[in-house]
């Protein structure tokens, strides 16, 4: 195995298993709902391996990530349809924040730190609301009968999902933010 697919594997791994960490420790997190949802930290490990290794390192970690919750009974599935949308689709696609990956590694490389700010917001806004749309359909679809009566199922999905997937996404927006502005050199790969 070569070095640079050895560190691929490795840094998947670790942050994979931070964000599961961040995810479970309770004082790292705000829990709002209790059919599933939070505030935390948990999804800026994934983000930052999308933003290293772009979206083959992002969608990896984003899946070990959701499969991870599943194996450790902290999922909240109610049958196969609904956990393979809410743990396997939509953690994957968090790492859709790599597709701008080059354009943070360039901005970095210029010294450019707006642009940098530019790209990472816009990777964790593709990333998140990829993950957003999978939690939305997922509670539009399977959990229509916990609406309040008289409210549509999609509306009470966008509000629920909403509720703590904004402030996780600011939160990583924030955080992301100045770790790339003030380490952008020891969050970035080398590229030889």
């Amino acid at each position: 195995m070569s070095s640079n697919r050895t560190l691929f594997v490795i840094e998947v791994a670790i942050l994979t298993a931070l964000a599961l960490i961040f995810d479970l420790i309770p004082f790292l997190k705000f829990k709002i709902w209790p059919a599933g949802g939070s505030i935390s930290f948990a999804m800026i490990p994934v983000f930052i391996v999308a933003f290293r290794w772009g979206l083959k390192g992002g969608l990896l970690s984003g899946l070990l990530w959701g499969v991870l919750q599943v194996a450790l009974g902290q999922a909240y599935i109610l049958n196969f349809w609904q956990g393979l949308i809410e743990y396997g689709f939509a953690y994957t696609v968090l790492g859709f924040a790599g597709l701008v990956a080059a354009q943070v590694h360039e901005a970095v490389k210029d010294q450019n730190v707006k642009k940098t700010i530019q790209y990472v917001i816009i990777g964790v806004l593709i990333g998140g609301f990829a993950r957003f749309f999978a939690h939305f359909l997922a509670g539009t679809i399977f959990f229509a009968d916990a609406a309040p009566e008289g409210q549509p199922a999609w509306l009470y999905s966008l509000i629920y999902n909403s509720s703590y997937m904004i402030p996780a996404l600011i939160i990583a927006i924030v955080v992301i933010g100045f770790l790339f502005t003030k380490q952008s050199r020891l969050l970035l790969r080398s590229v030889s």
